[in-house]
C-alpha cells in the first residue's frame, strides 16, 4: 500500500481514467493551466492536452448540458463543479435532463455523466460556499450519488462510476483533500454496499464522507470507556444500502447518524426512517441524529465549528442513547 493524499487519489483515478479511454475526458472552471481550485487536476493538462483537460466558461448550466450532450453522443465526459453551491445554477440540467432523459425516453437513452464537486463546511468560507446539498440530490430518481470518504474509495470510485451508463454525482468533501492514508490496491468500488469501517456491539454510528473521521474519532474516545461503536461509511446515497446499517443496528441495539448537512430533510432523515421502518422492535433507545445547526454556516472559526458536528457531539449523542435517551 502507498500512502497517499485524499486529493492525489482523486487525482489518480482521473488521471487513470483518461489514459485507459479515449472517450473520457474532464471539464470545469480552471481545472486546466490553474489545475482546479483544489489542485485536483494539477498536472493533467500538460499530461493529456487542452482536448481532454478543457476549461468551460464561467456558466455551469453551459457546461453541464455539454457534458450532457456529450454522453449522449458516446464519450465518457467528467465534469467538475467547483463547488456544491454553484451545482445550483446547473439544477435544470441535472434535474431536468440529465437525471430523466432515459425515462423521458423510453429507455433509448442514457446519460453516462460523472459530476465532480466539493462538498461541506470546516473552512472559514461562509454561508455561500459551505453547503452540504448531498441530501438534495439524493432525493432525485435517475442519478447515483455517491461521497468517497477515504483515499481508496476517492481513487477507486471513478472507474466504477464512469462505467455506469446513467449519471453519477460524485461528492467531495473539502475538508478531506489534505487527509492522507493508505490506498489500497482494490479496483473497481462497489458502489452498491455500505462499508463497516469499524466492529462494535454497543451502537451503531452511521455517517458518510467528511463526517466519517468525526465518528472514528468519536469511537475511539468511546472505547476508552468501555463503549464499542460500530462505524457505518454509507459511500453512497442513492441507492441507499439500509440492509448494511439495519443489519448492525439489530445486532447493536441503538444507533446514531451523524450528518454534517442541515437536520430537516437531511439523510440523518431519511436514514433514521428506515431504521424505524424496518428494526423498530429491535431498538433499545430512540435512534439519535447529531447534524448540523439549522443555520447559515457562520464565517467565524469559533462559530463555524459551533454548527457542525464534532467529536464531542458525536460522544454525547451516543451517551445519550447508550441512557435510552
Amino acid at each position: 500500500m502507498t500512502t497517499i493524499s485524499y486529493r492525489e487519489a482523486v487525482r489518480e483515478g482521473i488521471r487513470a481514467a483518461l489514459a485507459q479511454d479515449d472517450r473520457v475526458f474532464i471539464m470545469g472552471e480552471d481545472i486546466g493551466e490553474y489545475g482546479g481550485c483544489y489542485a485536483v487536476t494539477m498536472g493533467l493538462l500538460e499530461e493529456f492536452g487542452p482536448e481532454r483537460v478543457r476549461d468551460t466558461p464561467l456558466s455551469e448550466s453551459a457546461f453541464v448540458g455539454a457534458g450532457i450532450g456529450a454522453a449522449l453522443g458516446g464519450m465518457l465526459p467528467i465534469v467538475e463543479i467547483m463547488t456544491v453551491n454553484f451545482s445550483l445554477l446547473a439544477l435544470d440540467q441535472i434535474v431536468n435532463t440529465a437525471a430523466a432523459l432515459q425515462h423521458m425516453s423510453g429507455g433509448q437513452f442514457n446519460v453516462p455523466l460523472v459530476i465532480r464537486m466539493t462538498t461541506g463546511a470546516g473552512r472559514q468560507l461562509a454561508a455561500q460556499h459551505s453547503h452540504s446539498f448531498d441530501g438534495w440530490y439524493a432525493h432525485i430518481p435517475g442519478i447515483r450519488v455517491v461521497a468517497p470518504a477515504t483515499v481508496t474509495d476517492a481513487r477507486w470510485m471513478m472507474p466504477t462510476a464512469l462505467a455506469d451508463p446513467d449519471p453519477v454525482l460524485i461528492f467531495e468533501h473539502g475538508g478531506l483533500y489534505n487527509a492522507s492514508g493508505d490506498l489500497e490496491d482494490i479496483g473497481p468500488v462497489d458502489l452498491d454496499h455500505a462499508a463497516v469501517r469499524r466492529e462494535g456491539g454497543d451502537v451503531t454510528l452511521i455517517t458518510y464522507g467528511g463526517t466519517l473521521p468525526t465518528a472514528m474519532s468519536a469511537a475511539d474516545t468511546l472505547a476508552a470507556d468501555g463503549i464499542e461503536a460500530e462505524v457505518i461509511d454509507l459511500r453512497t446515497l442513492r441507492p441507499l444500502d439500509d440492509a448494511t446499517f439495519v443489519d448492525s443496528v439489530r445486532r447493536t441495539h441503538r444507533a446514531v447518524v451523524v450528518d454534517e448537512g442541515w437536520r430537516s430533510g437531511s439523510i440523518s432523515a431519511e436514514v433514521s426512517a428506515r431504521i424505524m421502518e424496518q428494526a423498530f422492535y429491535e431498538l433499545d433507545a430512540p435512534v439519535g441524529r447529531v447534524a448540523g445547526k439549522e443555520v447559515p454556516t457562520p464565517y467565524a472559526r469559533h462559530m463555524e465549528q459551533a454548527a457542525i458536528p464534532g467529536v464531542d457531539d458525536v460522544v454525547a449523542g451516543v451517551r445519550a442513547a447508550m441512557r435510552g435517551e
